[in-house]
């Protein structure tokens, strides 16, 4: 059991997400990057699929009345425990009764993921406990955490090891690698030269729906065309030129010509874009991408 003293910036409860409903309109969503959640949840001896929290920008501050074991990954936040203990990133941490967790800002990057033992105890809805914002269900009554909010956790799935994990090093230095998208003949020299020869910088507007870009605009001969399917990481170009990398919670389909994709190891990496981060993209060959397999999490029995 958790009690929200403070609500961050966009707190979310999230699991895995919801595949398989995108002939109904509703995308997978999910934590933004599945993995760090998963080595989170291993940390307190939940399963992979078990709901946590999403922490987005601003964290919360959140009291254990009864006390409880969670872990933090992702992002590493300005962090305290009113206890004076240290907040230890990628391991596990026991809290006492009545102890407050709260987290500021971060130091680097946009996104972390708090697991408690047993997992967030929520409602699940077409098969996730995931909040999907855009039509508020899911999560804890469709919405982000507010102040006051209670939050209990379910039955322990394993039996928890302190461990410690180890995230994956990021080999990209800060490059998006892409492949070519399905429109992208229908862009220039001087489209296709911008859109690979200069930087972007993340827009306040971004969300989990988007991640929009500005910087200069990408030319192309035709704006909008029938609806096509689309996914996270596919890059769009609407009229204005901006770019527009589609997030977890980004529409299933999509009239906006389609310059990139993503490569599916580095979707994860934009989890921690955040306003002002410059961006650039770099192309590679389907056939490299393929190859490319998300990097791993190791983890460390400490007793």
């Amino acid at each position: 059991m958790i009690e929200v003293l403070r609500a961050g910036l966009c707190d979310l409860v999230m699991d895995v997400g919801r595949p398989g409903r995108r002939m109904l309109g509703v995308p997978a969503g999910g934590a933004a990057d599945p993995a760090a959640l998963a080595a989170a949840n291993r940390l307190v001896g939940n399963d992979a699929a078990a709901a946590g929290l999403e922490i987005a920008l601003s964290g919360p501050r959140l009291q254990f009345p009864l006390g409880g074991v969670a872990a933090l990954t992702g992002a590493r936040f300005a962090a305290r425990r009113s206890s004076g203990a240290p907040v230890a990133w990628n391991e596990t941490l026991v809290l006492a009764a009545g102890e407050v967790l709260s987290l500021d800002r971060p130091e680097s990057g946009c996104r972390c993921w708090l697991a408690l033992r047993g997992g967030v105890a929520v409602p699940s809805v077409m098969g996730s406990r995931s909040t999907f914002l855009p039509s508020g269900f899911g999560g804890h009554g469709g919405r982000a955490l507010q102040a006051g909010d209670v939050l209990h956790c379910g039955v322990p799935a394993n039996e928890m090891k302190l461990l410690r994990v180890s995230p994956p090093a990021d080999e990209a230095e800060g490059d998006l690698r892409v492949v070519a998208g399905p429109q992208a003949g229908q862009f220039d020299d001087v489209g296709l030269a911008a859109f690979f020869g200069t930087p972007y910088r993340v827009d306040a507007a971004s969300d989990r729906r988007g991640v929009r870009l500005a910087g200069t605009p990408v030319s192309h001969r035709r704006a909008e065309l029938p609806s096509q399917g689309v996914l996270p990481g596919s890059v769009q170009v609407p009229p204005d030129g901006q770019p527009i990398i589609l997030g977890w919670d980004g529409p299933v389909t999509g009239g906006y010509p389609v310059i990139a994709g993503v490569i599916t190891a580095d979707v994860p990496r934009l989890a921690q874009l955040k306003p002002g981060d410059a961006v650039r993209f770099v192309t590679i060959e389907v056939e490299a991408a393929c190859e490319l397999a998300a990097a791993q999490w190791t983890f460390k029995e400490l007793a």
